[in-house]
C-alpha cells in the first residue's frame, strides 16, 4: 500500500481521503517545511513574524515537523534564540500561551550566526537545513524570509544561489520535488527604475512564481472583505460605477510621529512609504472587475488591468498635495514637529503627508476621481475606503428639509475598528419633514465570535501553502511606480512640503485640492 501511495503522490494523483475540498470548515494546514528568517533579531521579526508563527502553531495550522531557523550576527546558541522567540511570543502573540504548543515548536528552533557575506555561515546554514530534513522531516521545503534592508538583497540572494539553497537539487525517493520560496518585505525599490532592477535581481535567483512580496495590508480581513462585499452581494455591484459613484477617498492616517525612524524614513516620505504599495493596492481591489474565479492568477490579472488604467490627473500643482507636520497637540499631549525629531535634518524636505488624485480610465470609472491620502500626526489613526455616491438627481423637499443631508457613502474601515458603515438619509422623528444623515454599522468584533487573525498569520501561512493571491507580482509593483514617479519628480523639482500642525488633518493645500471640484475630505 505504501508503494502505491508513493507512486500516486509522485504522479500528482494522491489526495487526503479524510478531506473533501468542498468542506471549508477544515482549514488548510501547511505541509512539512522550514522557514529561514534573515534579520531575525530586528523589530519586525520580534513583534510580528515570531508571534505570527506561534499563533499559527497554536491553531494547528503548522505541520508537526515545522522548523524555524534564525540567521543574524548575534552570537546565540540555539537555546538563546529560543529564549528570544519565547519572549517575543509572550509579549506579542494574539492567541493564549500554551506550554505544550511552545515545547513542540521550540524543538524545531535553530540559529545560525554570521554576516550576509560570510561563506562559512551559509555553509553552516545548508548543513543545518539538511539536518532538519533528517530530524524534523522538513522534506527540503524552505521559505527564506528577507527581513533585511533592500541593499543587502544581492548579497543574500547570491549566497543562497552559490550554496545551492535557492533551488532544489532533485526529487526525493518518492519522486517529489521540494519547493523553495523567498519572501520580500517592502519597500520594493524607490522608483520605477530601481523596482525593475530589484525584480530582475530577485528573479535571477528565484523564478517569479517562487517570489512572495509582502504587503501586510493585503493580509487584513477587511481588505479581503472588499472582494466579498462586491462580488458576493447583488446589492452593491450595480451601483459600483460612474453612473452612481461621485468619488472614492482612500485614507491611511496615523497619529504617531517619526521620532527614532529617521534612518528609514528621511528621504523616503509618505508617498513612497504608503501610497505606492498600500493605497494603490486598495485602489486596485476597489476598482477591479470581477475575476472569472478566485484563483490567484485571475485575481492578479484583474488588479493589473485596474492599475494599467489608472492615471494621474493634471496639473499636479492642483491635484496633489504634500505636507510636513510641525509642533502641536496630539490629544492632550504636546508634540514636536518633524524638524525637532531625533535624527532628522532641520532642512529636511521629506513629506509626512501626501495626497494625489487619480482617474481609472475605463468605462466603469470614467470621470470618477480617486483621492488617495496618507499622513503622520493626523487627527486619529484610521485606514478606510470611502465610496461617495452622487446626490439624488431630484429632491422633492424644501431646502430647509435637507440642510443637514450629505451624500450617501459606503465606508470600509480597514483599521482599527474593522467594519463597514453605510451612510444614508432618514427622516428625523417629529411632526415636520426633516431629512438627516444616519449611519448603519457593521463591526467585525460584534458580528463574529472569532477574532480576526493578524495579517502576518494569513500571509505566512499562504507562503508555506504556496498561495500567491495576496502578494503583488512584478507587474503590479512596476505599474504602481509608473503611476507615482511623475508626482515624486514634480515634487523634487518644485518647492517644499507645506507645514501643517500636528493633530490636524493635513495642509490647507489638500483641502483646496478637493474644493476646486466642489468636494471635501470625509472626516473619519
Amino acid at each position: 500500500m505504501a508503494g502505491t501511495a508513493s507512486t500516486d503522490r509522485a504522479a500528482g494523483l494522491w489526495h487526503n481521503p479524510l478531506r473533501d475540498e468542498r468542506d471549508k470548515r477544515v482549514p488548510f494546514i501547511a505541509g512539512p517545511c522550514c522557514m529561514v528568517i534573515f534579520g531575525v533579531t530586528g523589530d519586525l521579526s520580534r513583534k510580528k513574524l515570531m508571534p505570527a508563527i506561534y499563533d499559527l502553531a497554536n491553531q494547528g495550522l503548522l505541520p508537526p515537523g515545522f522548523a524555524l531557523v534564525g540567521f543574524a550576527r548575534r552570537n546565540y546558541a540555539d537555546e538563546d534564540f529560543a529564549a528570544v522567540v519565547l519572549d517575543a511570543v509572550k509579549q506579542h502573540a494574539r492567541t493564549p500561551f500554551r506550554q505544550e504548543v511552545w515545547d513542540h515548536l521550540a524543538e524545531g528552533l535553530r540559529f545560525v550566526q554570521g554576516s550576509f557575506d560570510d561563506d562559512a555561515a551559509f555553509a553552516t546554514l545548508a548543513d543545518t537545513l539538511r539536518t532538519l530534513d533528517a530530524t524534523r522531516g522538513t522534506g527540503g521545503n524552505y521559505a527564506f524570509y528577507l527581513s533585511i534592508p533592500p541593499n543587502m538583497f544581492p548579497v543574500v540572494l547570491d549566497q543562497l544561489s552559490e550554496h545551492k539553497l535557492a533551488q532544489p537539487v532533485g526529487t526525493d525517493a518518492d519522486g517529489y520535488l521540494p519547493w523553495r520560496r523567498v519572501v520580500i518585505e517592502k519597500p520594493f525599490g524607490h522608483d520605477l527604475a530601481s523596482a525593475k532592477e530589484l525584480n530582475a535581481l530577485v528573479n535571477r535567483v528565484f523564478p517569479e512564481e517562487q517570489v512572495f512580496r509582502i504587503d501586510h495590508y493585503l493580509g487584513k480581513e477587511t481588505v479581503q472583505n472588499i472582494l466579498a462585499l462586491r462580488f458576493a452581494n447583488e446589492l452593491f455591484e450595480p451601483l459600483w460605477n460612474a453612473n452612481y459613484v461621485d468619488s472614492v477617498q482612500i485614507t491611511m492616517a496615523e497619529d504617531i510621529g517619526l521620532g527614532g525612524r529617521a534612518g528609514y524614513y528621511d528621504g523616503i516620505g509618505a508617498a513612497r512609504d504608503v501610497i505606492q504599495n498600500h493605497l494603490l493596492q486598495l485602489l486596485a481591489l476597489t476598482a477591479m472587475e470581477e475575476p472569472t474565479s478566485f484563483e490567484p492568477e485571475q485575481l492578479t490579472t484583474e488588479k493589473i488591468k485596474a492599475l494599467s488604467a489608472t492615471k494621474l490627473v493634471a496639473p499636479l500643482d492642483e491635484t496633489t498635495a504634500r505636507g510636513q507636520y510641525t509642533e502641536g497637540w496630539q490629544g492632550s499631549e504636546q508634540v514636536v514637529g518633524l524638524h525637532e525629531e531625533d535624527g532628522f535634518d532641520p532642512q529636511s524636505r521629506t513629506e509626512t503627508y501626501a495626497a494625489i488624485t487619480l482617474h481609472v480610465e475605463n468605462r466603469r470609472w470614467a470621470g470618477v476621481p480617486f483621492y488617495l491620502r496618507t499622513g503622520k500626526r493626523l487627527g486619529r489613526r484610521v485606514t478606510e475606503i470611502a465610496v461617495i455616491f452622487k446626490r439624488a438627481p431630484h429632491l422633492p423637499f424644501d431646502q430647509t428639509m435637507t440642510e443637514e443631508l450629505g451624500q450617501n457613502a459606503l465606508v470600509i474601515r480597514v483599521q482599527p475598528d474593522e467594519g463597514i458603515t453605510l451612510r444614508f438619509g432618514s427622516k428625523v422623528p417629529g411632526s415636520g419633514m426633516e431629512v438627516r444623515d444616519v449611519n448603519m454599522d457593521f463591526s467585525y468584533g460584534e458580528a463574529f465570535t472569532e477574532s480576526s487573525p493578524e495579517a502576518y498569520e494569513r500571509l505566512i501561512l499562504d507562503v508555506l501553502l504556496g498561495v500567491p493571491s495576496l502578494f503583488p507580482v512584478n507587474a503590479e509593483v512596476e505599474l504602481s511606480w509608473r503611476i507615482l514617479d511623475p508626482v515624486l519628480e514634480h515634487w523634487a523639482a518644485e518647492g517644499k512640503p507645506e507645514p501643517y500642525e500636528a493633530g490636524t488633518w493635513g495642509p490647507t493645500s489638500a483641502d483646496e485640492m478637493l474644493a476646486r471640484s466642489g468636494r471635501e475630505w470625509r472626516r473619519p
